[in-house]
């Protein structure tokens, strides 16, 4: 392989990158991650500071993607708290590409995709106001990467949903049906 290409191969790689501090405001053991990673135990103890090189990258508390999600995008994460972190623990990662096709997703009040049915393009700021229910029981993700947010405004805990079909909340790793707000995972966030 030339230079030439090797930098090229180099750019790329780190242009989807994650970096994991130990310490707050990117002190500390670090951590360079360009791919999935199932248990980050190995590398870090804590994660207190996160920089998102590029990509889009959602850090999970626990290992095998489990417990609390955080989605994030280009930038810098100097603490827990930037990234609506409820704590400094992050044992996974996974890193998705960025996307730039259409987007559409249908959310239900009901499991099974049953009861009131509306379909979404766009973001929310407040699943209220636009579906007339605080309740979101199942949904199809039918295009595009979107973020569930507990809250309205795009806040606290959050869930990722790729395209499929979602029967339960709980297959998008909530045990709590309500969801304030969500938005679509944009390739200009990154």
């Amino acid at each position: 392989m030339n230079l030439k290409s090797q930098t090229r191969q180099k750019n790329r790689r780190s242009s989807m990158e994650i970096i994991f501090y130990e310490g707050s405001n990117f002190q500390g053991r670090s951590y360079e991650c360009s791919a999935d990673c199932t248990d980050t135990f190995r590398y870090f103890n804590c994660c207190n500071s996160i920089r998102v090189m590029g990509g889009h990258w959602v850090a999970y508390e626990k290992s095998h993607y489990m417990g609390y999600q955080y989605v994030l995008g280009r930038g810098e994460y100097p603490n827990f708290h930037h990234w609506m972190g409820f704590n400094s623990c992050i044992r996974s990662c996974q890193m998705f590409s960025p996307y730039r096709g259409a987007y559409r997703m249908r959310l239900y009040n009901r499991p099974e995709m049953y009861g009131h049915m509306m379909e979404f393009t766009d973001d929310c700021p407040n699943v209220y106001n636009r579906f007339g229910y605080h309740s979101i029981y199942s949904c199809n993700c039918m295009e595009g990467y979107w973020t569930f947010y507990e809250h309205p405004n795009y806040r606290g805990r959050q869930y990722f949903l790729r395209p499929g079909e979602y029967r339960a909340c709980s297959e998008w790793g909530c045990m709590n049906p309500m969801i304030g707000s969500f938005r679509r995972m944009r390739s200009s966030l990154m």
